[in-house]
Parts: C-alpha cells; sequence; structure tokens
C-alpha cells in the first residue's frame, strides 16, 4: 500500500502559522572562504614584513592608531612563551592574503593588553597555547575591538577573549582546544556583538574529560555579558555546546543562526535572564549527548535548547522580560526544550556550581542563608528562577530512526528535582517542582510537532501523550498541531 501519514492528533487552530526551515544562506558558510581584502598596503599603513618578531618591533616604534599591514608569509613572535602583540589605542592590524600569525605551539598569546578599540583583519592566528579559560586574541578583555574577517584555529584555550562593545564579525572560530570565545571580563562586559561567523570543531581538547563537570566546553561561552547580539552565525560541530550562555548573563538577542551536529547542546542558557531565541534552525544536535545519557542509563530530558534556572525578569533592565523561543525550527535533534530548575541550586548553597555567584536580585549576597532565605523577599531572589519562558510558532521534527535512537530522543520538559539540600533549604520537597511547572508563567502554545512527542512535566516519572500534556492540570500547547510520522502499510 501507499505511504500514509497516520492521525493528526490536535488540529490546527487559532491562526497557527507553520514555520518553513530556513535556506542556507551563503554567508554561514565563511572557514576557507574569506576574501582578500588587503591585496597591498592602504595608504599610510606600516608594512610588516614576515620576519620574527617585526610585527612585535614596530607596534612598540608606532604611535597609537597606527595601520599594520602584514605582508603575505607567516609572522612569529619569537622564542619565548610570552612573545606577543601588544596594541596601541586604536592600532589596526591587517592581514595580506596568505598572512599568518603563528604561535609555533611556543608562545601562549597573540594580542594583549587593555587597549581600546584595535581593529584587527584577514589574519590567520594559529598555534598559540593559552591555558584553559584563557584567550589567543584579545587575551585581558579589552573593550571596543572589532574583531573581522579572520581564521582563529588550532590554539589551545579560546581563540578569542571578549570585551564591552567587541564585534566580532565573519570570522571562521576553528578547532580550538577550548572554545571559539571565551566571552569573560573582570568587569562589565556589555554591547557585544557575534555576527556572521562560523564556529566549529572547537573543544578538541575535551575538557569535560579532563575536568569533569569543568562546564568549561563549547563553541563560544558566555559568562555575565549584559546585552548581546548573536545573529547569522553558523555554529556546528563543536564538541559540546554550541552556545552557552552561563551565570548571570542578560538581555541576549539569538536570531538567524545555524546550529548543527554539536554534539551537546545547540544552545544552554544557564542561572541567566531575558533573552529571545529567534528564527534560528536547528539540526542534527546533541545526538552524542544524549546517546551519553541514555546508555548510561539516565533518564533526565536531556534537550537541543536547554534553559536551565534562567527565565524573564522585569527587573534585570533588558529588551525583554522573558525568555521567549520562538519562530525556529528543529529538525532531528535529540528533543527539543527543556526547561529545568535545580531545587539545591541558589546562593550559598553547596549545591551552586556557580561558585561564588548570587543572582542580579540580592545587593548582600551573604544574607542568602537561614533565617533570611526563609521569609520574602529573599526567598524569592536568592535562587534563579525558569520562570516566563515562552515557547512559540516552532516546528519540531523528528525521526528517532534517523538519529540512531532508541527511546527518549522525542521530549519536553519543563521539570526540578525533589529539593533536598542544604538541610537549611527553605526548597525542599516538591516546592520547586511545583513552582516551575504551574507556578512560573513557563507557556507553550501554537507549536507544530512531527514525530513521536512526549513530554514531562514535574518530574522525570511524568512522561504525557500530547493529549494529556494539553489536558488538565497542565493546559500546555494550546492551538498547537501534533503529527505522527509517516509510516509504511
Amino acid at each position: 500500500m501507499a505511504k500514509t501519514l497516520a492521525l493528526i492528533t490536535s488540529v490546527v487552530l487559532c491562526g497557527l502559522s507553520v514555520v518553513a526551515g530556513a535556506d542556507e544562506p551563503p554567508q554561514w558558510a565563511v572557514c576557507d572562504r574569506i576574501p582578500a581584502s588587503y591585496p597591498a598596503a592602504p595608504d599610510g599603513a606600516v608594512v610588516v614584513d614576515p620576519v620574527d618578531g617585526e610585527v612585535q618591533r614596530l607596534t612598540a616604534a608606532n604611535p597609537g592608531g597606527t595601520t599594520f599591514w602584514l605582508a603575505p608569509g607567516t609572522h612569529t613572535l619569537g622564542d619565548d612563551e610570552y612573545g606577543q602583540i601588544r596594541p596601541k589605542e586604536g592600532d589596526v592590524y591587517l592581514g595580506a592574503p596568505g598572512a599568518v600569525l603563528d604561535g609555533r605551539d611556543r608562545n601562549r598569546y597573540a594580542f594583549v593588553g587593555d587597549a581600546k578599540d584595535v581593529v584587527i583583519r584577514d589574519l590567520t592566528v594559529q598555534h598559540f597555547t593559552a591555558g584553559r579559560d584563557e584567550g589567543v586574541v584579545n587575551h585581558d578583555s579589552a573593550d571596543g575591538w572589532v574583531i573581522e574577517h579572520n581564521t582563529v584555529q588550532d590554539n589551545r584555550g579560546a581563540g578569542l577573549m571578549a570585551g564591552a562593545g567587541q564585534q566580532v564579525l565573519g570570522n571562521c572560530l576553528r578547532d580550538n582546544g577550548q572554545y571559539g570565545m571565551n566571552a569573560y571580563k573582570n568587569g562589565r562586559l556589555t554591547g557585544l556583538v557575534v555576527a556572521g561567523n562560523e564556529i566549529t570543531g572547537n573543544n578538541t581538547d575535551d575538557w569535560e574529560s579532563q575536568v569533569p563537570g569543568c562546564g568549561c566546553t563549547g563553541g563560544v561561552k558566555f559568562w555575565s555579558v549584559d546585552g548581546a547580539d548573536v545573529r547569522d552565525n553558523w555554529v556546528h560541530a563543536n564538541h559540546g555546546a554550541g552556545l552557552w550562555m552561563d551565570t548571570n548573563n542578560n538581555d541576549f538577542l539569538v536570531e538567524h543562526n545555524l546550529f548543527e551536529d554539536n554534539e551537546a547542546e545547540a544552545l544552554f542558557y544557564e542561572t541567566s535572564y531575558n533573552a529571545r531565541i529567534h528564527d534560528n534552525t536547528f539540526r542534527r544536535n546533541t545526538i552524542v549527548q544524549g546517546k551519553a545519557f541514555a546508555d548510561g542509563g539516565d533518564d533526565f530530558p536531556v534537550g537541543t535548547v536547554y534553559i536551565s534556572e534562567s527565565g524573564g525578569e522585569p527587573r534585570v533592565p533588558a529588551r525583554f522580560d522573558e525568555v521567549e523561543i520562538a519562530d525556529n525550527t528543529f529538525e532531528d535533534n535529540w528533543s527539543g526544550v527543556t526547561l529545568w530548575e535545580n531545587a539545591d541550586r541558589f546562593c550559598n548553597s553547596p549545591a551552586n556550581t556557580s561558585t561564588g555567584s548570587c543572582t542580579r536580585l540580592v545587593a548582600d549576597p551573604s544574607r542568602c542563608v537561614a533565617p533570611d532565605i526563609d521569609t520574602e523577599p529573599l526567598r524569592g531572589d536568592c535562587r534563579w528562577k525558569t520562570q516566563h519562558v515562552e515557547i512559540h510558532g516552532n516546528r519540531f521534527t523528528v525521526d528517532p530512526a534517523a538519529i540512531g535512537c532508541q527511546r527518549g530522543c522525542a521530549r519536553m520538559a519543563v521539570l526540578s528535582n525533589w529539593g533536598t539540600y542544604p538541610d537549611w533549604s527553605p526548597y525542599q520537597g516538591s516546592v520547586v517542582q511545583q513552582a516551575i511547572t504551574f507556578e512560573q508563567d513557563n507557556v507553550w502554545h501554537h507549536n507544530v510537532y512531527v514525530g513521536p512527542w512526549t513530554f514531562t512535566p514535574f518530574e522525570m516519572s511524568r512522561v504525557l501523550d500530547p493529549a494529556a500534556w494539553q489536558a488538565a492540570p497542565y493546559h500546555q500547547d494550546e492551538c498547537s498541531a501534533f503529527t505522527l510520522l509517516p509510516t509504511a502499510c
């Protein structure tokens, strides 16, 4: 008999529009395709020949605001592990076609110092040996840098660090030991733009295996960034998460990106606030991590978009007052969106893996202990909450056979654990399970599902079909449509 569609279990209502898969725009493929913009030295530029140490010598000899043109060839920085370039404010470094800045696995860092408004364009930067959580380009997280059309590859640590107002545009961030970029600054990191980059193959040193539970891997890691636009990037095949926003980030716009084949979460938003995740495409992500959980007997609902202790908070100023996940396309990932809140994780709890950090709502974190934490406002403000998350207008398609899955790879979840720790915690028992599931304005609606989707609210043992998910007491996915995959008869 001909191939037929299984019964649609929920009709399309309320003006639901189906989101089509986004075509891959040509600009998403950046690596090995960066155009040669500076075949000759611009007028007034200082020419840097590929002589060992020449770029440092000329940088030191010229005033701030100088433009340097690195001629074709391999530029090196001497044999000292701290051989490095220290720009002055406003310096510009332009690479000719074939200009390579090579650390030769001897130098730790390429560009260091606190000079503002430095520009780096059209260079290949490779083979530097930054340490864990350190970076090669803009090592000291200076402000106002423009890093554009570079290939930053095969380094240890992170390819880039980030400062306030930094623009990271059209780069190939490839095969670095820890991250493509580590957006961390000891101070306010605001106004970050990450656009049009290819971010691929990072975490080659497999840091989660070296330091289990370090939370220190992925394509890009963001820490306490207040205001970021992340758009039009191709984030793929990273050995860990694709993009990971960790600890007190706020005001993120993540749109028009393509996430493919990342081994862990495509997008991980953790202990952070206020974001719009809009019009992205997610394909074949989280399969390595999902299979590892399943093979180990861990039934936690691993998700391709993982929202952990994060949500909308109008008291933290931002362009948005919720976490909105809207108009995205999900194709053959390991599951969809997981909303999680660890009942034992809050300020001053030994279970808080963001060691020493507290929420952005508490002026005096030392008060987040008994007895003060037992009463409002501290009872509410001492914990990061997964709240005000709206998931709508998305298309979720998964064929378990296509990703080699036996079970557990077509799930949505909104859940917590039973609170137990520490003994003075006011969040013990089912307090947080009840809150995240029913009381914190976490809502799915107007989505399309294709495949054998199940839903896990409250706790891991509850696994619902679409009808139960839509019915009382959950009342989720109003005006959504559910279709099983085609079957051969």
